[in-house]
């Protein structure tokens, strides 16, 4: 024990301290401990690591605040020390109101971290320690003092965690309704539901959530669950106007591939992708941005000949990357449309000043430039392609100097 007290006792940090330095160091120490600790745990010595634990934790807690840990690597070493605390006192079962009053501590004077997940603790806790958790967690949330971010995020956090350990499913989504603040929250609901095999009640939050807070993030995964929900329930027509009411507000890629998995799933659903053009191709003419998503549709839709059109007709409109997956395509069947549009990017990245790499992209695209004159069988304009480029440019030095670098 007098190692591990040795090891805990490294875990001191100076606040006056380089926050960048000794941080390897650091986490060596903290990894170190763990892993005798483990050992013991294994060993059954759980009543002697315990304490060992706790005062770990709460150095690592204190000495992140003057750490720079951008890397995330401490603060992953203060999550296991935590977790194994919290093993030991499964094992060795230290005195429940006490661990509640620390755990509550923690979670509302503390700087934010470790994270606190009861469930590692409830058993150590027992009725009696989630109780005087629950107990606290009212009078700290009723008290006087000004109200904070943190004490609410750690009333929420606490409250929410109680309902969950108590198996009370009615419970647990009431707690959770009380924050209805994100599609992520409608979402644990729905997830919760489901897991409780009642299906019915998660269609019916997810839906809610939906129209509640439909562009909020994780609202497509909200929206990917309520399919599947449908799909299970063998609402395969339900499902399908999930899909299609979301292509049509947003008419994206995404939202296509999305649209067309489902359709897969559904034996007696027709395929949407001539809908899914004309819906597109509507969106476009008012807000030409979507044109992208057109292309994107149309290539996977087998029409290269309808995208490559769409591409002439609103090339400002595509990144280079698409631009690109464009040309790739069109130069399989009509290479001589794409020697033009090459050159264009070619000389378009020489030219870019604000564009540190600019000479390796554009070196970078002749590759596809001589492919497509190799398909036309002139090779011989090409070099002279390359020779141009040499006189025009002759007064950028590390441009020649890349160029004759590369192969060609």
């Amino acid at each position: 024990m007098d190692e591990l007290t040795v090891l805990v006792d490294r875990l001191r940090r100076d606040r006056r301290r380089d926050p960048r330095a000794g941080r390897r160091e650091y986490s060596q120490t903290a990894l170190e401990l763990a892993g005798r600790c483990e050992r013991l745990l294994a060993a059954g010595d759980a009543a002697a690591v315990a304490p060992v634990l706790r005062r770990a934790v709460d150095r690592m807690t204190k000495a992140l605040m003057y750490m720079d840990d951008s890397s995330g690597i401490a603060g992953d070493d203060l999550s296991e020390m935590m977790a194994l605390y919290a093993q030991a006192c499964t094992a060795a079962r230290p005195d429940a109101k006490s661990l509640a009053r620390w755990l509550v501590t923690l979670a509302y004077d503390g700087p934010g971290w470790p994270e606190i997940r009861l469930r590692e603790f409830a058993s150590a806790l027992g009725e009696r320690g989630l109780a005087e958790i629950a107990a606290r967690v009212e009078q700290r949330a009723a008290a006087a003092a000004p109200v904070s971010w943190g004490r609410l995020f750690a009333t929420r956090t606490l409250r929410e965690q109680l309902a969950e350990i108590s198996g009370d499913i009615d419970l647990y989504v009431g707690v959770l309704a009380e924050n209805l603040d994100s599609a992520a929250q409608y979402l644990r609901i729905v997830n919760v539901l489901r897991g409780a095999d009642r299906p019915a009640a998660a269609i019916i939050w997810a839906r809610r959530g939906l129209a509640e807070k439909g562009s909020w993030p994780q609202s497509g995964r909200l929206r990917d669950v309520l399919v599947d929900l449908l799909l299970d329930d063998g609402d395969t027509q339900a499902a399908m106007g999930e899909r299609r009411e979301e292509f049509e507000r947003h008419p994206t890629a995404a939202a296509y591939r999305a649209l067309t998995g489902t359709a897969r799933r559904c034996a007696d659903e027709p395929g949407d992708g001539a809908w899914a053009i004309g819906v597109l191709r509507a969106r476009v003419a008012r807000q030409p941005a979507f044109a992208a998503e057109l292309i994107a549709v149309l290539l996977a839709e087998g029409q290269p000949g309808q995208a490559w059109q769409v591409g002439l007709d609103h090339a400002d409109r595509l990144s280079e990357t698409q631009l690109t997956e464009l040309l790739d395509v069109r130069q399989a069947t009509c290479p001589a449309d794409v020697v033009g549009p090459y050159q264009m990017l070619i000389g378009r990245h020489i030219l870019d000043m604000a564009d540190k790499r600019r000479y390796q992209r554009a070196i970078a695209l002749l590759p596809r430039l001589h492919a497509a004159y190799q398909a036309l069988g002139d090779t011989d304009a090409f070099s002279a392609y390359i020779g141009q480029l040499r006189a025009e440019h002759k007064r950028r030095p590390t441009f020649l100097t890349q160029l004759d670098a590369a192969w060609l």
